[in-house]
C-alpha cells in the first residue's frame, strides 16, 4: 500500500494555531506538472495517509482539500489514531458514526471539528469514497496544540505507588480523584483509597470492566460492589477515570460516561488518608497517566521524590505490540501459507478471538493426503471442530463456552502422532484420533478461488483475532497488510474495531441488552414496557385510561409517568365511583410512663415518587383523619404531618381548610364548647371525635400522627387513618380546540435526544393538518394528519429526513377520537393509529443518534403558520410528560380549553341498553333501562332463591284505589294493557318444574315462564280470562341441570318468538291479542291462589331479568327503598349469574335483603333521588307513548269471536284520532279501559 509518512513538530505553544500538514508526493507518482496534494499510485481501499506529528497531540478538528488542479477528491474517510504506530483506533462520532464527509470539489476546505479531543502522536487517514471521475486526492489540514502529561507505568510485582496525605482537619464537600490509564490484561486493582478506620473505596477492572468497590476495616471482609461502568477497557487504549465524593453520592465517571452512586452513611463524613496504585493480590499491568487528588499531581509528586508518595514505578508507558486484524464483514478472509507436517506428523495452528456473535467461521484448511477439509467454527458459542471427508463428518469435537462475551479467548489447535486437540484459553484440550498434512490454512473464507470456492457451511465470522501462529511461528500481520504474505481482503490491520454496543446500555427500564457484532437487542420481558429499547411502558397511565378501554373494577398496573423514569405499581381500580364505607375501628393510644406524647408514623407500600405523582395527576384525592378523644386540650399538644417526604406539621384537622387551625364543627359553628374550633380542644371529660376527610392534596398523605397531653389524669385518645383514595385523572381529558388553520399553541423544546416518544388523542372534520413540530438547525420532528386517511411522523436526527405513515381504510376526519403514538429510538422509528399495525423503519446503521432541537414546540400548528390543524387534541404527552393544553389554551386567541362529544367514541362502551351520557370532562353510562349494572352496563344482577323466596314487582299499588274511591272500577285497573312484551332473564337451577317468572293482571289474565317436569320451558299465556291458557314449548332439554341458560320471549300482536340459548322458534297465538290491566310481576314463589304451579317456590339463580322496560330483580336488590317492590323471604345478591359459576346456590358476601318493603310507586314518581333507578315513573311515561305508536294499526284489525273489545276499541280510535297530545286523550283512555274491564 502506498503510505506516506511526515514528521512535523512544531515549535509554537499555542493551542490555537493551526498545523498545515500539506503532504506533497514526488511528481512523478501519480500526478502531473503542477499539481499538489497526496494521491497514491492505486485508488483502491487499501490506501491511507499516516501523519507522524513527533509527539503526542491533543487534535480538536481536520480539514480536506481536493488536489489542487485536478477532478481528484475524497467524498468520505475515516480517521485513526495512535500512540505508537499500531493499535489504531477509530475515531467515531457520537460513539456510532466512523465516517466523515469530505469534499465536493478540488479547491473547497471542508473542516470537521472533533467533538471529542483526539490526543495521539500518529493520525491515519483512509479514503472511503472518491469522487467517480477521479481518483483519491488529498491536502490535509490538523488543528490542535501540544499535549504534555505525566506518566507512569506498572508491571505487576512489587511496582506500585502509595500516596499517604496530610493528617489534620481538611474536611471538604467533595473530592475528587482523577486519572488516564491503558492496559492489555482484563483484570487488576487501579486504585485503592483509604481513609479513617479503614474504610476506603478501591477501582478495579474485571473482565474489562471497571468496578467501584466499597472496602470497610478488615481486608477479609467481602467489598461491597456499588457500580459497574465501561466496557473493552483493556484495549491498549487511553480511558479516561474520575471518582468524586460529595456528601451523600459518588459520581462515578469512565471516558464520557458518569454514573451518580449512592454510599452508605458512615462514608459520607470520610477523609481520604492514602490513595495507592495497586493491591498485592489484584496486579494491574499498563500504565497510568495525570494521577490527582483534588488537582495534586500525585506522578509529578513522585518524579519530585516529594515524601508524601513513594513507589517503585517506571515513569514512562513501555507497550506491547500485539497486531490485531478484524473481520468487520461478510467479504473479511486472511489466507494463510500453510506448513508440511513434520517428521512426527504434528501440526499446530493457535491464535486469539474475541467476538459477539454465537457463530462464525474461524478457520478452515484442507488435508490433502486424506482429501478431507478441517473447519474449526463457533456454534451456539461453544468452539467447533469438524473434519469432512465426501460431504459426511468423520470427526466431531466441542470445547469452551459462552465464548462470545467479547473477552479475547485463545485457541490451539494440534495434531500429533495421530491425535487432534484443540484447547480453549489454556484449559484441558479436547482430542480425538486423526492425522493429516496441511497444504494452506485460511480464516475467513475468500471471495474469489480457482476452481472452487471456499464453500463455508457455516456463519461468517465477524470480530478480532491476534497472535496468530502457523507451526508455533508467529505470523506477521504487517507482512500479510504489505501483501507479502498470504491474501486478504476486507480486513483493518493493525486494530480490533470490537465495539461495545450495550455500553452504556440503551435498554431502558432494566430491559436485557444483548448484541452481535452489528447491532444490539433488548429483551424487555418482565420489565413493563416493550419497544426496540423497552420505552414504551405495557400499561396505562391511570385507572381513568383502563376504564376507557372497556375494563371493569380490578386490579391494574399503573404506569404514572409513561415511559418516564417510575416503576409501575399495582392498584386497585374502582370503576364504578360508589363511596366506600369506612369500617377500620379506632387505635387506641396507650401511654408509655415518662412520656408525654405518643407518635405514630405511617408507611406507604407504593414508592415516594409513584405516590406523589399518583396525587398530583388526580383530579382528587382523599384520606380519612379521625381523632377520638376524653380530658385533651388539643392544640397545641396535638397535630399530624403530611405531605411530600416526611412531611410538614398541620394544625388543621379531617373537613377543615389547610392552615386554618380549626376542625370541621368549627367550620358548622357547632363544635361541643362554643369557645373552641375543635371537639378535643374542650377538656372534656366525655368522649368527643373530630374526624373527615383530607382532601387538599399538598398535604397527603398523612405520614405521621402525634398526640399530646395522654399522661394528665382521665386522659385518652384514640385514632384512626384510612387509605388514600384517587380518584380521576386531570391529565385523560386534558384537551384544546383548535378553531383555525393559522392557530397552535407553542411549549418549550422538546428534549428527546436518544428517545422520545410522542401520544395523544385527536379527532377533527378536516382533512389534513399538522398536530405537532419542533425545529432545530438541521434536525426536526413532525406529526401530521397528511391526508384524511393517513397520519405521517417525519424527522431528521442528521441522516437526512425519514419518514413513517400509517393508511387506514377508514377516514380519520369523522369527528371521533383517534389514537396517534409515536416513538423514535437509536434503533427504529415506529408509528401507531388506534389499533392498527405499528409501522416500523430502521435506523441507518452507523448514522447519527442524537436530535437536537432548538425552536419552540408548536401543537396544533406550525411556525410558520401553514397547514394547520383544526379540531381537537387531547392528553397530549411527550416522554410520558402531560402538557398542559388547557391552561395555555386559556390564554391563546384561537384556541379554546377542552373538547365535548365523547360519545360519539365511547358510546359503545356502554353495554346492554345502557345509555352513553355526555359529561364536562368524560363521559357516563346510564344504566337505568338495563338489566344490567356497573360502569358499563356489563355487570350481571343476580340472585339465590330459596323456595320461600319471592319479590313482587307491582305496576299499580293499591293504595292507590283509596285515592281514586270515587272512580268506576274500570278507571283503576286498566292502567297498563299490553299488546307487545319483550322479556329475557337467565337463570340456573336443578328444581322442575319450577316457575321462573309470573306476570298476572287485574282481570285473570297471566304470562308465565317456567321449565316444565320434561326439564323443557314452556311459556304460558292468558289473555282471555275465558279460556285456557296457551302453552308454547322450547324443544331444549335438561334445563334442570345446574347450568346458566338464558331465555328470551318477545310477542308482538299473536306472533311470539321464544329463544332459548341459540334455538328459537316462533309461534302464533290463538286468543285475545292483548294483556289487560297488569298488575305485577313476580319471581319467586307466586301466592297460590293466583298459580298453582308456583307453590313450591323456585330453588336456584335469577339473572338479568328484564320485562319491557323494567328490570324487577335488579330493583329490588340494588334499588328496594325507592322501587314498587315487595321481597318475602331469602333473598340474596350472588355472582350466579356469571358464566363462570358453577353453583346454582352460590352466594359472595353481599348485602342480604329478607322481608323488605319498597316504596310506594307515587312516592316514587314525585321523589325520585338522583342516580336511583326512577322504574315507575319511567314506565308510565314509556307505555303511553307505546300505545299512541300502535293504535294507528289497531284500525286495521277485524272483530274476532271471543275478544269483544278489540272492535270497540278500533271503533273509538277512528272517531279519536285526530284528538291526539290534546286533553280529550283522557277521555279515549277511559273508553280503553271500560273496553277492558267488559
Amino acid at each position: 500500500a502506498a503510505c506516506t509518512r511526515v514528521y512535523f513538530v512544531s515549535s509554537q505553544k499555542n493551542c490555537n494555531l493551526i498545523h498545515h500538514l500539506c503532504v506533497l508526493v514526488p511528481l512523478s507518482l501519480s500526478l502531473p506538472a503542477g499539481a499538489g496534494g497526496w494521491s497514491p499510485l492505486t485508488s483502491d481501499r487499501y490506501q491511507w495517509l499516516e501523519v507522524d506529528l513527533g509527539e503526542r497531540t491533543k487534535i480538536t478538528a481536520v480539514a480536506t482539500q481536493g488536489r489542487y488542479g485536478s477532478s481528484d477528491w475524497l467524498t468520505s474517510y475515516l480517521l485513526m489514531f495512535s500512540d505508537t504506530g499500531h493499535n489504531w483506533k477509530q475515531y467515531r462520532q457520537e460513539d456510532s458514526i466512523g465516517s466523515f464527509p469530505g469534499n465536493s470539489n478540488a479547491d473547497s476546505v471542508v473542516q470537521y471539528k472533533l467533538q471529542q479531543p483526539a490526543i495521539a502522536r500518529f493520525l491515519r487517514l483512509i479514503p472511503l469514497d472518491r469522487n467517480p471521475s477521479g481518483r483519491i486526492g488529498l491536502r490535509l489540514e490538523a488543528y490542535g496544540c501540544p499535549y504534555t502529561s505525566d506518566v507512569v507505568s506498572f508491571g505487576g510485582g512489587s511496582s506500585g505507588l502509595v500516596s499517604r496525605l496530610s493528617p489534620g482537619p481538611r474536611r471538604t464537600s467533595r473530592e475528587v480523584v482523577s486519572m488516564k490509564f491503558k492496559t492489555l490484561r482484563n483484570s487488576g486493582t487501579l486504585l485503592h483509597a483509604e481513609g479513617e478506620g479503614g474504610l476506603g473505596f478501591s477501582l478495579e477492572l474485571e473482565r474489562g470492566k471497571l468496578l467501584l468497590l466499597l472496602r470497610r476495616g478488615d481486608s477479609s471482609s467481602e467489598p461491597r460492589r456499588l457500580a459497574s461502568l465501561g466496557s473493552l477497557l483493556d484495549d491498549q487504549h487511553w480511558h479516561l477515570l474520575a471518582v468524586e465524593r460529595r456528601s451523600t453520592h459518588l459520581n462515578l465517571t469512565v471516558d464520557k460516561h458518569t454514573e451518580r452512586v449512592q454510599i452508605p452513611a458512615e462514608f459520607s463524613r470520610w477523609d481520604i488518608e492514602q490513595v495507592q496504585g495497586l493491591v498485592s493480590e489484584r496486579d494491574f499491568h499498563g500504565c497510568l497517566e495525570n494521577l490527582q487528588y483534588n488537582g495534586l499531581n500525585l506522578i509529578e509528586l513522585a518524579k519530585n521524590k516529594d515524601h508524601r508518595v513513594s513507589g517503585n514505578v517506571t515513569f514512562s508507558c513501555a507497550e506491547s505490540v500485539f497486531v490485531a486484524v478484524t473481520f468487520p464483514g461478510p467479504q473479511s478472509f486472511l489466507q494463510l501459507p500453510g506448513a508440511r507436517a513434520s517428521s512426527s506428523g504434528g501440526v499446530s495452528v493457535g491464535f486469539q478471538f474475541r467476538t459477539w456473535n454465537k457463530a462464525g467461521l474461524l478457520l478452515t484448511f484442507d488435508l490433502p493426503q486424506e482429501g478431507g477439509v478441517v473447519w474449526l467454527y463457533l456454534s451456539e458459542a461453544r468452539l467447533r471442530l469438524q473434519i469432512h471427508k465426501a460431504g459426511r463428518a468423520l470427526l466431531e469435537l466441542s470445547a469452551g463456552s459462552a465464548l462470545n462475551d467479547g473477552q479475547w479467548h485463545s485457541v490451539d489447535l494440534t495434531s500429533k502422532q495421530g491425535h487432534v486437540t484443540i484447547a480453549v484459553d489454556k484449559g484441558e484440550g479436547v482430542y480425538s484420533t486423526f492425522n493429516s498434512d496441511v497444504s494452506s490454512t485460511s480464516t475467513g473464507c475468500p471471495a474469489e478461488e480457482d476452481g472452487q470456492s471456499c464453500r463455508n457451511p457455516f456463519s461468517l465470522f465477524q470480530g478480532c483475532m491476534r497472535l496468530l501462529s502457523v507451526e508455533n511461528q508467529p505470523v506477521d500481520l504487517i507482512m500479510v497488510q504489505q501483501r507479502l504474505l498470504g491474501n486478504y481482503s476486507h480486513l483493518q490491520i493493525d486494530m480490533c474495531g470490537i465495539i461495545d454496543r450495550c455500553s452504556p446500555s440503551r435498554c431502558e427500564h432494566g430491559g436485557r441488552c444483548s448484541q452481535s457484532w452489528t447491532v444490539f437487542h433488548c429483551n424487555c420481558s418482565e420489565s413493563g414496557y416493550s419497544g426496540a429499547t423497552c420505552h414504551s411502558s405495557e400499561y396505562e397511565q391511570s385507572c381513568e385510561a383502563y376504564k376507557h378501554k372497556g375494563n371493569t373494577s380490578g386490579h391494574f398496573y399503573i404506569d404514572v409517568d409513561g415511559s418516564g423514569p417510575i416503576r409501575p405499581q399495582l392498584v386497585y381500580c374502582n370503576m364504578t365511583g360508589d363511596t366506600h364505607t369506612h369500617t377500620h375501628t379506632h387505635t387506641l393510644v396507650r401511654p408509655s410512663p415518662g412520656v408525654d406524647q405518643h407518635s405514630v408514623h405511617f408507611d406507604y407500600s407504593t414508592e415516594e415518587e409513584q405516590l406523589l405523582v399518583v396525587i398530583s395527576q388526580s383530579k382528587h384525592c382523599e384520606q380519612e383523619l379521625s381523632y377520638h378523644c376524653r380530658k385533651s386540650q388539643g392544640s397545641p399538644f396535638s397535630w399530624w404531618l403530611g405531605g411530600p417526604g416526611p412531611g410538614r406539621v398541620q394544625m388543621y384537622w379531617g373537613g377543615a381548610q389547610p392552615g386554618s387551625q380549626q376542625c370541621v364543627c368549627g367550620l358548622q359553628g357547632d363544635c361541643v364548647d362554643p369557645q373552641h374550633y375543635c371537639n378535643c380542644d374542650a377538656d372534656r371529660v366525655e368522649w368527643a371525635e373530630d374526624s373527615g376527610l383530607l382532601t387538599h392534596g399538598e398535604s397527603l398523605p398523612v405520614r405521621s400522627l402525634v398526640m399530646g397531653d395522654i399522661q394528665r389524669p382521665e386522659s385518652e385518645a384514640a385514632y384512626r387513618v384510612g387509605p388514600l383514595r384517587c380518584h380521576g385523572d386531570k391529565n385523560f381529558w386534558n384537551a384544546a380546540f383548535f378553531d383555525k388553520e393559522t392557530s397552535y399553541l407553542h411549549f418549550p423544546t422538546f428534549h428527546g435526544e436518544l428517545s422520545a416518544d410522542v401520544s395523544f388523542l385527536f379527532k377533527t372534520t378536516a382533512p389534513s393538518g399538522v398536530f405537532l413540530e419542533n425545529l432545530g438547525i438541521k434536525d426536526f420532528i413532525r406529526i401530521e394528519l397528511s391526508s384524511s386517511t393517513r397520519v405521517v411522523f417525519s424527522f431528521d436526527v442528521g441522516n437526512g429526513p425519514l419518514e413513517v405513515g400509517v393508511e387506514s381504510s377508514v377516514p380519520l376526519n369523522d369527528d371521533r377520537w383517534h389514537r396517534v403514538r409515536a416513538e423514535r429510538n437509536v434503533k427504529e422509528a415506529s408509528l401507531r393509529l388506534d389499533q392498527l399495525p405499528v409501522a416500523r423503519r430502521e435506523a441507518p446503521a452507523d448514522g447519527h443518534l442524537h436530535l437536537q432541537l432548538n425552536s419552540q414546540l408548536f401543537i396544533g400548528g406550525t411556525a410558520s403558520r401553514q397547514k394547520g390543524f383544526r379540531g381537537c387534541i387531547r392528553s397530549l404527552q411527550l416522554n410520558g410528560v402531560t402538557l398542559d393544553l388547557e391552561e395555555r389554551a386559556k390564554i391563546t386567541p384561537g384556541v379554546r380549553p377542552g373538547c365535548p362529544g365523547h360519545c360519539s367514541s365511547y358510546g359503545s362502551l356502554c353495554q346492554n341498553q345502557g345509555r352513553c351520557v355526555e359529561g364536562a370532562n368524560g363521559f357516563h353510562c346510564d344504566c337505568s333501562l338495563s338489566a344490567y349494572t356497573g360502569v358499563f352496563c356489563h355487570t350481571e344482577v343476580s340472585a339465590s332463591f330459596k323456595p320461600g323466596t319471592s319479590v313482587s314487582y307491582s305496576f299499580k299499588e293499591l293504595y292507590e284505589l283509596g285515592r281514586n274511591s270515587s272512580a268506576r272500577p274500570s278507571s283503576i285497573y286498566s292502567d297498563v294493557t299490553l299488546r307487545a312484551e319483550n322479556v329475557s332473564l337467565s337463570f340456573r337451577t336443578n328444581q322442575s318444574p319450577a316457575l321462573l317468572l309470573y306476570v298476572g293482571s287485574y282481570h285473570r289474565e297471566s304470562l308465565a315462564l317456567l321449565v316444565n317436569k320434561l326439564d323443557k320451558l314452556e311459556v304460558r299465556y292468558k289473555l282471555d280470562s275465558g279460556r285456557d291458557a296457551e302453552v308454547l314449548r322450547s324443544r331444549v332439554k335438561s334445563l334442570a341441570d345446574g347450568r346458566l341458560h338464558s331465555v328470551t320471549v318477545r310477542r308482538l300482536s299473536d306472533s311470539v318468538s321464544l329463544q332459548v340459548t341459540t334455538i328459537m322458534l316462533r309461534f302464533g297465538l290463538h286468543s285475545c291479542t292483548e294483556f289487560n290491566a297488569v298488575k305485577s310481576l313476580v319471581l319467586g314463589r307466586v301466592d297460590p291462589e293466583l298459580s298453582r304451579l308456583a307453590s313450591l317456590g323456585f330453588t336456584g339463580c335469577l339473572s338479568v331479568v328484564h320485562f319491557n322496560s323494567i328490570s324487577p330483580l335488579k330493583a329490588a336488590l340494588l334499588h328496594p327503598h325507592t322501587s314498587p317492590v315487595v321481597i318475602s323471604g331469602p333473598l340474596v345478591q350472588s355472582s350466579c349469574g356469571s358464566s363462570a359459576s358453577a353453583n346454582p346456590h352460590a352466594a359472595e358476601d353481599t348485602h342480604h335483603l329478607s322481608g323488605r318493603k319498597g316504596r310506594s310507586q307515587a312516592g316514587l314518581t314525585d321523589n325520585c333521588f338522583p342516580g336511583s333507578l326512577c322504574v315507575g315513573r319511567f314506565l308510565v311515561i314509556k307505555l303511553i307513548v307505546f300505545i299512541f305508536g300502535t293504535l294507528h294499526n289497531l284500525t286495521t284489525l277485524s272483530t274476532s269471536v271471543g275478544c269483544p273489545c278489540q272492535s270497540l276499541v278500533s271503533r273509538q280510535l277512528h272517531t279519536r284520532r285526530r284528538h291526539f297530545g290534546s286533553g280529550n286523550n283522557t277521555n279515549w283512555l277511559d273508553s280503553v279501559k271500560d273496553c277492558a274491564l267488559g
